[in-house]
Protein backbone atom coordinates (compact mmCIF):
# COMPACT_ATOMS: atom_id res chain seq x y z
CA UNK A 1 0.00 0.00 0.00
CA UNK A 2 1.24 3.50 -0.84
CA UNK A 3 2.28 5.50 2.22
CA UNK A 4 1.34 9.15 2.66
CA UNK A 5 5.01 10.15 2.40
CA UNK A 6 5.63 8.31 -0.86
CA UNK A 7 2.33 9.49 -2.29
CA UNK A 8 3.16 13.10 -1.48
CA UNK A 9 6.53 12.81 -3.18
CA UNK A 10 5.24 11.20 -6.37
CA UNK A 11 1.87 12.89 -6.70
CA UNK A 12 3.21 16.38 -6.07
CA UNK A 13 5.65 15.85 -8.92
CA UNK A 14 2.79 14.55 -11.00
CA UNK A 15 0.57 17.55 -10.40
CA UNK A 16 3.38 19.85 -11.49
CA UNK A 17 4.66 17.77 -14.38
CA UNK A 18 1.44 16.44 -15.86
CA UNK A 19 -0.62 19.63 -15.86
CA UNK A 20 0.89 20.72 -19.14
CA UNK A 21 -0.68 22.33 -22.17
CA UNK A 22 -2.25 20.16 -24.83
CA UNK A 23 -0.92 20.42 -28.34
CA UNK A 24 -3.16 20.27 -31.36
CA UNK A 25 -2.72 17.22 -33.56
CA UNK A 26 -5.49 16.83 -36.07
CA UNK A 27 -8.32 18.91 -37.41
CA UNK A 28 -11.79 17.77 -36.39
CA UNK A 29 -14.83 17.61 -38.56
CA UNK A 30 -13.52 15.50 -41.43
CA UNK A 31 -16.44 14.15 -43.43
CA UNK A 32 -16.29 10.41 -43.97
CA UNK A 33 -19.87 9.56 -42.98
CA UNK A 34 -22.01 7.04 -44.75
CA UNK A 35 -24.86 9.24 -46.02
CA UNK A 36 -26.43 11.10 -43.09
CA UNK A 37 -24.85 8.92 -40.44
CA UNK A 38 -21.80 9.41 -38.24
CA UNK A 39 -19.06 6.77 -38.41
CA UNK A 40 -18.94 5.61 -34.80
CA UNK A 41 -16.35 3.49 -33.00
CA UNK A 42 -17.63 1.86 -29.79
CA UNK A 43 -15.18 1.18 -26.96
CA UNK A 44 -16.59 -1.08 -24.26
CA UNK A 45 -19.32 -3.17 -25.90
CA UNK A 46 -20.79 -5.32 -23.13
CA UNK A 47 -23.23 -4.55 -20.32
CA UNK A 48 -23.65 -0.75 -20.24
CA UNK A 49 -21.69 -0.51 -23.48
CA UNK A 50 -24.23 -2.77 -25.18
CA UNK A 51 -27.05 -0.54 -23.95
CA UNK A 52 -25.62 2.71 -25.28
CA UNK A 53 -24.61 1.16 -28.63
CA UNK A 54 -28.22 0.07 -29.06
CA UNK A 55 -29.36 3.56 -28.07
CA UNK A 56 -27.10 5.10 -30.71
CA UNK A 57 -28.26 2.58 -33.28
CA UNK A 58 -31.93 3.36 -32.62
CA UNK A 59 -31.39 7.00 -33.62
CA UNK A 60 -30.69 5.93 -37.19
CA UNK A 61 -27.83 8.44 -37.21
CA UNK A 62 -24.90 6.12 -36.41
CA UNK A 63 -22.83 3.88 -38.64
CA UNK A 64 -20.96 1.51 -36.32
CA UNK A 65 -17.59 0.95 -37.98
CA UNK A 66 -15.52 -0.47 -35.10
CA UNK A 67 -16.07 -2.46 -31.90
CA UNK A 68 -13.35 -2.43 -29.26
CA UNK A 69 -13.28 -4.32 -25.98
CA UNK A 70 -10.47 -5.77 -23.85
CA UNK A 71 -12.51 -8.99 -23.48
CA UNK A 72 -13.80 -9.73 -26.98
CA UNK A 73 -14.11 -13.44 -26.24
CA UNK A 74 -16.36 -12.95 -23.21
CA UNK A 75 -20.03 -13.84 -23.25
CA UNK A 76 -21.18 -10.27 -22.56
CA UNK A 77 -19.56 -8.92 -25.75
CA UNK A 78 -21.08 -11.40 -28.20
CA UNK A 79 -24.40 -9.64 -28.87
CA UNK A 80 -22.76 -6.56 -30.34
CA UNK A 81 -20.25 -8.58 -32.34
CA UNK A 82 -23.15 -10.49 -33.89
CA UNK A 83 -25.27 -7.37 -34.44
CA UNK A 84 -22.53 -5.50 -36.31
CA UNK A 85 -20.59 -8.20 -38.20
CA UNK A 86 -19.08 -5.70 -40.64
CA UNK A 87 -17.56 -3.57 -37.89
CA UNK A 88 -13.83 -4.12 -37.41
CA UNK A 89 -12.88 -5.66 -34.07
CA UNK A 90 -10.11 -4.63 -31.67
CA UNK A 91 -9.01 -5.37 -28.13
CA UNK A 92 -6.86 -2.25 -27.76
CA UNK A 93 -8.22 1.22 -28.54
CA UNK A 94 -4.72 2.39 -29.48
CA UNK A 95 -4.48 -0.19 -32.25
CA UNK A 96 -7.96 0.73 -33.41
CA UNK A 97 -6.99 4.36 -33.91
CA UNK A 98 -3.68 3.39 -35.54
CA UNK A 99 -5.27 1.03 -38.06
CA UNK A 100 -8.51 2.79 -38.98
CA UNK A 101 -8.42 6.29 -37.53
CA UNK A 102 -9.31 7.84 -40.88
CA UNK A 103 -12.56 5.86 -40.97
CA UNK A 104 -13.75 7.06 -37.54
CA UNK A 105 -15.57 10.32 -36.87
CA UNK A 106 -16.74 9.76 -33.31
CA UNK A 107 -16.32 7.37 -30.39
CA UNK A 108 -18.60 6.24 -27.61
CA UNK A 109 -16.77 5.16 -24.46
CA UNK A 110 -18.41 2.80 -21.95
CA UNK A 111 -15.52 1.44 -19.92
CA UNK A 112 -14.64 1.65 -16.20
CA UNK A 113 -14.14 5.16 -14.78
CA UNK A 114 -10.35 4.91 -14.58
CA UNK A 115 -10.10 4.30 -18.35
CA UNK A 116 -12.21 7.28 -19.49
CA UNK A 117 -9.28 9.68 -19.49
CA UNK A 118 -6.67 8.12 -21.82
CA UNK A 119 -9.24 7.05 -24.42
CA UNK A 120 -10.91 10.47 -24.45
CA UNK A 121 -7.61 12.33 -24.65
CA UNK A 122 -6.33 10.28 -27.57
CA UNK A 123 -9.61 10.61 -29.43
CA UNK A 124 -9.73 14.40 -28.98
CA UNK A 125 -6.10 14.78 -30.05
CA UNK A 126 -7.00 12.94 -33.27
CA UNK A 127 -10.01 15.17 -33.88
CA UNK A 128 -12.65 12.56 -33.04
CA UNK A 129 -15.90 13.52 -31.36
CA UNK A 130 -16.29 11.95 -27.91
CA UNK A 131 -19.28 10.55 -26.03
CA UNK A 132 -18.12 9.20 -22.66
CA UNK A 133 -20.15 7.67 -19.86
CA UNK A 134 -20.32 9.50 -16.56
CA UNK A 135 -18.46 10.38 -14.44
CA UNK A 136 -16.29 12.10 -17.00
CA UNK A 137 -13.03 11.38 -15.16
CA UNK A 138 -11.79 9.81 -11.93
CA UNK A 139 -9.34 12.46 -10.70
CA UNK A 140 -9.54 16.24 -10.48
CA UNK A 141 -6.56 16.68 -12.82
CA UNK A 142 -7.96 14.31 -15.43
CA UNK A 143 -11.17 16.36 -15.65
CA UNK A 144 -9.09 19.55 -15.86
CA UNK A 145 -7.00 18.20 -18.74
CA UNK A 146 -10.06 16.88 -20.57
CA UNK A 147 -11.73 20.30 -20.38
CA UNK A 148 -8.52 21.92 -21.60
CA UNK A 149 -8.31 19.47 -24.50
CA UNK A 150 -11.89 20.24 -25.52
CA UNK A 151 -11.15 23.99 -25.45
CA UNK A 152 -8.06 23.53 -27.62
CA UNK A 153 -10.03 21.47 -30.14
CA UNK A 154 -13.22 23.54 -30.50
CA UNK A 155 -14.41 21.55 -33.53
CA UNK A 156 -14.51 18.36 -31.48
CA UNK A 157 -17.96 17.63 -30.04
CA UNK A 158 -18.06 16.21 -26.50
CA UNK A 159 -20.93 14.72 -24.52
CA UNK A 160 -21.03 13.05 -21.09
CA UNK A 161 -23.57 10.27 -20.60
CA UNK A 162 -25.90 11.74 -17.99
CA UNK A 163 -28.98 11.18 -20.14
CA UNK A 164 -31.28 13.31 -17.99
CA UNK A 165 -29.63 16.34 -19.55
CA UNK A 166 -31.76 15.72 -22.63
CA UNK A 167 -34.97 14.79 -20.77
CA UNK A 168 -37.78 16.81 -19.14
CA UNK A 169 -35.76 17.34 -15.94
CA UNK A 170 -33.24 19.45 -17.87
CA UNK A 171 -35.77 21.66 -19.65
CA UNK A 172 -37.98 22.10 -16.59
CA UNK A 173 -35.12 23.10 -14.31
CA UNK A 174 -33.77 25.55 -16.89
CA UNK A 175 -37.21 27.07 -17.50
CA UNK A 176 -38.10 27.36 -13.81
CA UNK A 177 -34.80 29.10 -13.03
CA UNK A 178 -35.30 31.53 -15.92
CA UNK A 179 -38.89 32.20 -14.77
CA UNK A 180 -37.85 32.81 -11.17
CA UNK A 181 -39.71 29.76 -9.80
CA UNK A 182 -36.43 28.25 -8.60
CA UNK A 183 -34.50 31.06 -6.90
CA UNK A 184 -32.70 31.83 -3.64
CA UNK A 185 -31.76 28.16 -3.14
CA UNK A 186 -29.85 27.66 0.10
CA UNK A 187 -29.72 23.88 0.60
CA UNK A 188 -30.01 20.66 -1.40
CA UNK A 189 -30.26 17.05 -0.22
CA UNK A 190 -29.17 14.54 -2.87
CA UNK A 191 -29.68 10.90 -1.99
CA UNK A 192 -29.10 7.39 -3.31
CA UNK A 193 -30.09 4.87 -0.65
CA UNK A 194 -30.25 1.59 -2.54
CA UNK A 195 -28.01 -1.36 -1.67
CA UNK A 196 -24.63 -1.29 -3.44
CA UNK A 197 -22.27 -4.11 -4.37
CA UNK A 198 -19.70 -3.40 -1.65
CA UNK A 199 -22.19 -3.16 1.22
CA UNK A 200 -21.75 -6.85 2.01
CA UNK A 201 -17.93 -6.75 1.97
CA UNK A 202 -15.70 -6.82 5.04
CA UNK A 203 -14.73 -3.25 5.95
CA UNK A 204 -11.81 -4.58 8.02
CA UNK A 205 -9.92 -5.23 4.79
CA UNK A 206 -6.15 -4.72 5.20
CA UNK A 207 -4.72 -5.60 1.77
CA UNK A 208 -5.63 -5.85 -1.90
CA UNK A 209 -7.55 -8.99 -2.96
CA UNK A 210 -5.43 -12.07 -3.67
CA UNK A 211 -4.15 -12.79 -7.15
CA UNK A 212 -6.35 -14.94 -9.36
CA UNK A 213 -5.73 -16.38 -12.85
CA UNK A 214 -6.44 -13.89 -15.61
CA UNK A 215 -9.23 -15.12 -17.93
CA UNK A 216 -7.78 -16.27 -21.25
CA UNK A 217 -9.94 -13.86 -23.24
CA UNK A 218 -9.08 -10.75 -21.19
CA UNK A 219 -6.33 -8.25 -21.96
CA UNK A 220 -5.82 -7.30 -18.31
CA UNK A 221 -2.87 -5.00 -18.96
CA UNK A 222 -4.90 -2.78 -21.30
CA UNK A 223 -7.91 -2.93 -18.94
CA UNK A 224 -5.85 -1.20 -16.24
CA UNK A 225 -4.74 1.61 -18.58
CA UNK A 226 -2.76 4.24 -16.64
CA UNK A 227 -3.39 3.12 -13.04
CA UNK A 228 -0.58 1.33 -11.16
CA UNK A 229 -0.46 -2.39 -11.81
CA UNK A 230 -2.84 -4.58 -9.80
CA UNK A 231 -2.80 -8.35 -9.80
CA UNK A 232 -6.00 -9.64 -11.39
CA UNK A 233 -8.91 -10.49 -9.12
CA UNK A 234 -12.49 -11.06 -10.24
CA UNK A 235 -13.62 -8.46 -7.66
CA UNK A 236 -11.94 -5.80 -9.82
CA UNK A 237 -13.70 -6.85 -13.01
CA UNK A 238 -17.13 -6.32 -14.54
CA UNK A 239 -19.28 -3.97 -12.45
CA UNK A 240 -17.28 -4.55 -9.26
CA UNK A 241 -14.61 -2.06 -10.38
CA UNK A 242 -16.99 0.70 -9.26
CA UNK A 243 -16.47 -0.34 -5.63
CA UNK A 244 -12.74 0.44 -5.45
CA UNK A 245 -11.07 3.82 -5.00
CA UNK A 246 -8.38 2.79 -7.49
CA UNK A 247 -10.86 2.25 -10.33
CA UNK A 248 -14.29 3.76 -9.65
CA UNK A 249 -16.17 6.62 -8.02
CA UNK A 250 -18.64 4.76 -5.81
CA UNK A 251 -22.27 5.76 -5.43
CA UNK A 252 -21.43 9.46 -5.71
CA UNK A 253 -19.80 9.23 -9.14
CA UNK A 254 -22.31 6.67 -10.36
CA UNK A 255 -25.51 8.47 -9.34
CA UNK A 256 -24.47 12.05 -8.60
CA UNK A 257 -24.42 12.88 -12.30
CA UNK A 258 -28.07 11.79 -12.58
CA UNK A 259 -29.24 13.61 -9.44
CA UNK A 260 -27.13 16.74 -8.98
CA UNK A 261 -26.50 17.69 -12.61
CA UNK A 262 -29.22 20.24 -13.35
CA UNK A 263 -28.93 21.94 -9.96
CA UNK A 264 -25.17 22.20 -10.43
CA UNK A 265 -25.46 23.70 -13.92
CA UNK A 266 -28.41 26.06 -13.60
CA UNK A 267 -27.59 27.27 -10.08
CA UNK A 268 -24.02 27.85 -11.29
CA UNK A 269 -22.58 26.07 -8.26
CA UNK A 270 -19.06 25.60 -9.64
CA UNK A 271 -16.59 24.17 -7.10
CA UNK A 272 -17.11 23.94 -3.31
CA UNK A 273 -14.96 25.65 -0.70
CA UNK A 274 -15.51 22.92 1.90
CA UNK A 275 -16.17 19.18 1.72
CA UNK A 276 -17.07 17.48 5.02
CA UNK A 277 -17.67 13.69 5.21
CA UNK A 278 -19.44 11.59 7.84
CA UNK A 279 -18.82 7.92 7.11
CA UNK A 280 -19.78 4.42 8.22
CA UNK A 281 -17.60 1.47 7.28
CA UNK A 282 -14.58 3.49 6.20
CA UNK A 283 -11.50 1.62 4.94
CA UNK A 284 -8.55 2.34 2.64
CA UNK A 285 -9.66 0.24 -0.32
CA UNK A 286 -13.37 0.37 -1.17
CA UNK A 287 -16.16 2.85 -0.55
CA UNK A 288 -17.89 3.26 2.83
CA UNK A 289 -21.11 1.46 3.68
CA UNK A 290 -22.73 4.86 4.18
CA UNK A 291 -21.58 8.40 3.38
CA UNK A 292 -22.97 11.80 4.22
CA UNK A 293 -20.92 14.43 2.42
CA UNK A 294 -21.54 18.14 2.87
CA UNK A 295 -20.43 20.28 -0.07
CA UNK A 296 -20.45 23.99 0.72
CA UNK A 297 -20.66 26.35 -2.27
CA UNK A 298 -20.12 30.12 -2.01
CA UNK A 299 -22.47 32.88 -3.13
CA UNK A 300 -22.52 33.45 -6.90
CA UNK A 301 -23.56 36.94 -7.99
CA UNK A 302 -26.96 37.57 -6.40
CA UNK A 303 -27.43 33.87 -5.54
CA UNK A 304 -26.89 32.90 -1.89
CA UNK A 305 -24.44 30.22 -0.67
CA UNK A 306 -25.66 26.63 -1.03
CA UNK A 307 -25.05 23.65 1.24
CA UNK A 308 -25.46 20.48 -0.82
CA UNK A 309 -25.52 17.28 1.23
CA UNK A 310 -25.04 13.90 -0.41
CA UNK A 311 -26.47 10.77 1.27
CA UNK A 312 -25.73 7.17 0.31
CA UNK A 313 -26.21 3.98 2.29
CA UNK A 314 -29.41 2.01 2.80
CA UNK A 315 -30.26 3.44 6.23
CA UNK A 316 -28.58 6.82 5.73
CA UNK A 317 -31.52 8.88 4.54
CA UNK A 318 -31.95 12.65 4.43
CA UNK A 319 -34.47 14.53 6.59
CA UNK A 320 -37.88 14.47 4.92
CA UNK A 321 -39.83 17.74 4.93
CA UNK A 322 -43.50 17.94 5.82
CA UNK A 323 -45.74 17.34 2.85
CA UNK A 324 -43.11 15.35 0.98
CA UNK A 325 -45.59 12.69 -0.09
CA UNK A 326 -44.62 9.55 -1.96
CA UNK A 327 -41.12 8.98 -3.30
CA UNK A 328 -41.45 7.95 -6.93
CA UNK A 329 -38.89 5.81 -8.73
CA UNK A 330 -37.69 7.59 -11.87
CA UNK A 331 -38.54 6.00 -15.22
CA UNK A 332 -35.93 4.96 -17.74
CA UNK A 333 -33.13 3.99 -15.33
CA UNK A 334 -30.87 1.56 -17.23
CA UNK A 335 -30.45 -1.91 -15.73
CA UNK A 336 -26.99 -2.80 -14.43
CA UNK A 337 -25.15 -6.00 -13.62
CA UNK A 338 -26.42 -5.51 -10.08
CA UNK A 339 -30.00 -5.72 -11.34
CA UNK A 340 -32.82 -3.24 -11.64
CA UNK A 341 -33.11 -0.45 -9.10
CA UNK A 342 -36.00 -1.49 -6.86
CA UNK A 343 -38.51 0.93 -5.42
CA UNK A 344 -37.95 1.67 -1.73
CA UNK A 345 -39.18 4.02 0.98
CA UNK A 346 -37.10 6.79 -0.53
CA UNK A 347 -35.85 6.46 -4.07
CA UNK A 348 -32.82 8.15 -5.66
CA UNK A 349 -33.43 11.87 -5.96
CA UNK A 350 -33.13 15.33 -4.44
CA UNK A 351 -34.85 17.84 -2.17
CA UNK A 352 -34.19 21.50 -2.95
CA UNK A 353 -34.78 24.17 -0.32
CA UNK A 354 -35.22 27.80 -1.37
CA UNK A 355 -36.27 30.88 0.55
CA UNK A 356 -39.96 30.45 -0.33
CA UNK A 357 -40.41 26.95 -1.79
CA UNK A 358 -39.28 23.34 -1.40
CA UNK A 359 -38.91 21.10 -4.45
CA UNK A 360 -38.54 17.33 -4.69
CA UNK A 361 -37.30 15.36 -7.64
CA UNK A 362 -36.00 11.97 -8.66
CA UNK A 363 -32.97 11.00 -10.74
CA UNK A 364 -32.20 10.96 -14.45
CA UNK A 365 -34.94 12.71 -16.43
CA UNK A 366 -37.65 12.95 -13.77
CA UNK A 367 -39.18 16.36 -13.16
CA UNK A 368 -39.50 18.42 -9.98
CA UNK A 369 -42.65 19.01 -7.98
CA UNK A 370 -43.33 21.65 -5.35
CA UNK A 371 -44.08 20.47 -1.81
CA UNK A 372 -46.50 20.63 -0.22
CA UNK A 373 -48.74 20.55 -3.32
CA UNK A 374 -50.87 23.46 -2.04
CA UNK A 375 -47.90 25.79 -2.54
CA UNK A 376 -48.00 25.22 -6.31
CA UNK A 377 -51.69 26.12 -6.76
CA UNK A 378 -51.15 29.87 -6.60
CA UNK A 379 -48.14 29.86 -8.93
CA UNK A 380 -48.29 30.51 -12.63
CA UNK A 381 -45.93 27.83 -13.89
CA UNK A 382 -44.45 28.34 -17.37
CA UNK A 383 -44.84 25.80 -20.14
CA UNK A 384 -41.89 23.42 -20.40
CA UNK A 385 -40.42 23.02 -23.90
CA UNK A 386 -40.07 19.52 -25.26
CA UNK A 387 -36.67 18.06 -25.98
CA UNK A 388 -35.81 18.18 -29.69
CA UNK A 389 -33.67 15.03 -29.37
CA UNK A 390 -32.65 12.40 -26.88
CA UNK A 391 -29.11 12.40 -25.48
CA UNK A 392 -27.71 10.08 -28.13
CA UNK A 393 -29.31 11.81 -31.08
CA UNK A 394 -28.23 15.14 -29.59
CA UNK A 395 -24.60 13.99 -29.71
CA UNK A 396 -24.79 12.64 -33.25
CA UNK A 397 -26.67 15.69 -34.53
CA UNK A 398 -24.01 17.87 -32.89
CA UNK A 399 -21.34 15.87 -34.73
CA UNK A 400 -23.20 16.82 -37.93
CA UNK A 401 -23.28 20.50 -36.92
CA UNK A 402 -27.07 20.52 -36.43
CA UNK A 403 -27.27 20.89 -32.62
CA UNK A 404 -25.07 21.64 -29.62
CA UNK A 405 -24.55 18.98 -26.98
CA UNK A 406 -26.26 19.57 -23.63
CA UNK A 407 -23.62 17.95 -21.44
CA UNK A 408 -20.25 18.85 -23.02
CA UNK A 409 -17.01 18.65 -21.07
CA UNK A 410 -17.17 22.37 -20.27
CA UNK A 411 -20.52 21.84 -18.48
CA UNK A 412 -19.96 18.45 -16.86
CA UNK A 413 -16.24 18.85 -16.09
CA UNK A 414 -16.65 20.97 -12.91
CA UNK A 415 -19.31 18.57 -11.61
CA UNK A 416 -16.91 15.68 -12.22
CA UNK A 417 -14.36 17.61 -10.15
CA UNK A 418 -16.94 18.01 -7.36
CA UNK A 419 -17.24 14.21 -7.34
CA UNK A 420 -13.45 13.85 -7.22
CA UNK A 421 -13.27 16.12 -4.16
CA UNK A 422 -16.06 14.16 -2.51
CA UNK A 423 -14.33 10.84 -3.15
CA UNK A 424 -11.07 12.23 -1.76
CA UNK A 425 -12.87 13.23 1.44
CA UNK A 426 -14.31 9.70 1.64
CA UNK A 427 -10.94 8.06 1.05
CA UNK A 428 -9.14 10.18 3.65
CA UNK A 429 -12.16 10.47 5.97
CA UNK A 430 -11.39 14.12 6.59
CA UNK A 431 -12.72 17.60 5.87
CA UNK A 432 -11.15 19.40 2.93
CA UNK A 433 -10.96 23.15 2.34
CA UNK A 434 -10.64 24.09 -1.32
CA UNK A 435 -9.62 27.35 -3.00
CA UNK A 436 -11.40 27.48 -6.35
CA UNK A 437 -9.20 30.35 -7.58
CA UNK A 438 -5.95 28.43 -7.24
CA UNK A 439 -7.60 24.99 -7.46
CA UNK A 440 -5.69 23.83 -4.42
CA UNK A 441 -6.68 22.16 -1.16
CA UNK A 442 -5.46 24.50 1.55
CA UNK A 443 -5.63 22.46 4.75
CA UNK A 444 -4.11 19.11 3.79
CA UNK A 445 -0.92 18.66 1.72
CA UNK A 446 -1.55 14.96 1.21
CA UNK A 447 -5.05 15.63 -0.15
CA UNK A 448 -3.71 18.44 -2.32
CA UNK A 449 -1.27 16.01 -3.94
CA UNK A 450 -4.18 13.61 -4.53
CA UNK A 451 -5.77 16.13 -6.90
CA UNK A 452 -3.39 14.79 -9.55
CA UNK A 453 -3.66 11.16 -8.55
CA UNK A 454 -0.72 8.79 -8.71
CA UNK A 455 1.65 9.17 -11.68
CA UNK A 456 0.56 7.08 -14.66
CA UNK A 457 1.92 3.61 -15.19
CA UNK A 458 4.94 3.33 -17.47
CA UNK A 459 3.87 3.54 -21.08
CA UNK A 460 0.80 5.67 -20.34
CA UNK A 461 2.48 9.01 -19.59
CA UNK A 462 1.85 10.40 -23.08
CA UNK A 463 -1.91 10.74 -22.54
CA UNK A 464 -1.22 13.47 -19.98
CA UNK A 465 0.85 15.37 -22.54
CA UNK A 466 -1.26 15.20 -25.71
Amino acid sequence: MTTRRSFLKTATLASAGLAVGLRANAAAGSSVSAGNRVNLACIGIGNRGEQIINDFDRTGLANVVALCDVDLGAKHTQKMLAKFPKAKQFKDFRQMFDKMGNEIEAVCIAVPDHAHFPISMLAISLGKHVYVEKPMARTFLEAELMMEAARKHPKVVTQVGNQGHSDPNYFQFKTWVEAGIIKDVTAISAHMNNDRRWHKWDVNIYKQPDKEPIPETLDWDTWMCAVPYHEYNSKFHYGDWRCWYDFGMGALGDWGAHIMDTAHEFLQLGLPYEVRPTLTGHNDYFFPTASTILFRFPARGDMPPVDLTWYDGVDNQPPIPKGYGKSELAEGIPASGQGEIKASAINPGKIIYSKDLIFKGGSHGSTLSIIPEEKAKDLKLPEIPKSPSNHFANFLRACMGKEKTRSPFEIHGPLSQVFSLGVMSQRLNTTLYFDSRTKQITNNAFANAMLAGLPPRKGWEQYYKL
